[in-house]
């Protein structure tokens, strides 16, 4: 690579609803020119001129260090992309793994004596930025807490709903946030650390659990109390970092508990303009836009993204439930508390690598829904065996074997989730529509918390019967998302090319379609 190149997405290059591709007749340009221009849209002084209007009408919070003629090199960005993973993107890790202590936890907490202590059944079990985020992780981490306080059903069922109103729209947020400092190549494999998060938080846990139930009876409390007590009061801890530890962008790094900021006036330049040149829509909103109800609207009347919302609805069913049930699997299976979960843990980090890999893969070929049906192909196998293996739920070490296998699956929840974001067509559709795919993902997981019931124990005929099924529809739903959005590019490439050039010059100038219904948007599958 050339030193002074300037390192940018080709998704970008061949989707991004801006001007950059087709403004231009490709027969008039030099391929100097070319290059430059697909590095840098803003070249062309009509189309830096276009959106430095749309950044100050939107009174985008970085539109006064918007540079077309900005250059560095490609070691200053590798250098900034460090600091902003070692700041940005560790920190969105720490935050998630807050987040999943409050929400795992439980899993642990029934190895104990939490269900007989309360007087529940599995059925009962079953029930399933920068300001927002760290007062959202406060208030949860309280209520988390809280939850050593629990005297029955009612509480317990308060309680966990109250937990999942809290963190509604954190994910959401987070991925967001993550978007206004990273391209559109860098944010998957970021977002699989993201999730790699999960995995970490699932060991650590485990870990922590098997130490705090030593502590059952201590001061007459049981284990899964203390549980309950101190990750409450981990996730506290990281919520009020948060506050300070967490700015609304890169020109807003600097405060009084930080007067230097992250980034000297050259980095904010850089870290700016490489987004902007990378999807010039990043800036058509500033990071303090409600969600109206409007927009939330319009969201959900995208059927362009109606597919990736049902993905989001139905593919992660099949692992939620043996996910949720692997301790109760375990401890039904003659493992002791203490040993089912520490059980659980090989499954955890075998993840890990499983989530990284798949998603590098797809970054590396540029290939979402067929990588992303990896993940299914994986668990079918595997729910076959659970439904109709006599040894299964029998066979002690052999079960515990398969849903290990079962659990290392290679999550495609980051792949998806910058899938939903590239394909949104804007900022101001992207955090709306981010949001659309996690509450389909919610909806999934309450559907999913539903499968394995108590008439059903111990084997879950019915159930796994269910998981079966929703595992081949998965991996059909991939390939017909593919197929559509395929067909969609086409037609409208079609369209796109039966133009003159100075209709399409008219087009780009005049058009009133936003975002990914521009007719020079093309989608990634």
């Amino acid at each position: 690579m050339k030193p002074e190149e300037v390192i940018t997405s080709d998704d970008a290059k061949t989707q991004s609803a801006t001007p950059k591709l087709p403004n231009l007749s490709q027969d008039s340009l030099s391929s100097e020119e070319d290059e430059q221009r697909s590095r840098n849209p803003f070249s062309d002084p009509k189309i830096a001129e276009h959106y430095r209007k749309i950044y100050e009408d939107a009174k985008y919070e970085c539109r006064h260090v918007f540079d077309p003629d900005l250059e560095w090199t490609a070691a200053e960005e590798k250098k900034i992309v460090r600091k902003l993973d070692l700041r940005v993107c560790t920190w969105a890790c720490v935050m998630f793994f807050a987040l999943q202590v409050d929400r795992n936890n439980l899993v642990q907490a029934v190895s104990g004596t939490l269900l007989e202590d309360l007087g529940l059944t599995t059925n009962d079990y079953n029930y399933g930025p920068d300001r927002w985020i760290p007062a959202q992780m406060v208030l949860w981490s309280i209520v988390a807490a809280a939850q050593a306080g629990l005297r029955g059903k009612s509480t317990f069922l308060a309680c966990r709903s109250l937990l999942g109103l809290l963190e509604g729209g954190f994910i959401p947020d987070l991925v967001l946030w993550l978007s206004y400092f990273y391209t559109s190549g860098e944010l998957p494999i970021r977002l699989s650390f993201f999730w790699t998060s999960l995995d970490v938080t699932g060991i650590v846990i485990s870990l922590l659990a098997f130490a705090l139930f030593h502590l059952d009876g201590t001061a007459g409390l049981e284990g899964w109390r203390w549980l309950f007590l101190i990750e409450g009061l981990i996730t506290l801890c990281v919520g009020f970092a948060s506050w300070f530890l967490m700015p609304a962008s890169a020109v807003q790094t600097k405060a009084w508990y930080r007067p230097n900021g992250w980034f000297s006036d050259r980095e904010v330049g850089i870290v700016v303009n490489r987004v902007l040149r990378d999807d010039p829509s990043k800036g058509d909103m500033h990071n303090r836009m409600a969600i109206t109800p409007k927009r939330l609207w319009q969201a959900l009347l995208d059927y362009d993204l109606w597919l990736l919302y049902i993905i989001g609805l139905i593919v992660y069913v099949p692992v939620g439930p043996p996910t949720a049930y692997i301790t109760l699997i375990l401890r039904n299976l003659g493992f002791s508390t203490f040993n089912a979960n520490l059980l659980t843990i090989p499954s955890t980090a075998i993840s890990i690598f499983t989530l990284i890999g798949i998603t590098w893969i797809s970054e590396r070929i540029r290939e979402r829904s067929l990588i992303s049906a990896v993940q299914n192909i994986w668990v079918l196998p595997c729910i076959i065996a659970l439904r109709w293996w006599p040894g299964a739920e029998v066979n002690a070490w052999g079960t515990y074997a398969l849903v290990t296998v079962l659990l290392s699956y290679p999550y495609c929840h980051a792949i998806v989730v910058a899938w939903v974001s590239r394909n949104s067509g804007s900022v101001r559709t992207r955090s709306v529509s981010a949001a659309c795919y996690n509450m389909m993902v919610q909806v999934g997981n309450i559907i999913s918390a539903n499968v394995y019931r108590t008439d059903d124990k111990p084997l879950y005929h019915r159930g796994n019967d269910i998981l079966f099924a929703l595992s081949l529809t998965s991996i059909a739903l991939f390939a017909v998302t593919k197929v559509y959005y395929i067909l969609k590019n086409r037609s409208r490439a079609r369209k796109w090319d039966a133009l003159t050039e100075d209709q399409k010059q008219d087009y780009l100038d005049n058009t009133t379609d936003q975002g990914n219904k521009r007719l020079d948007f093309r989608f990634v599958h």
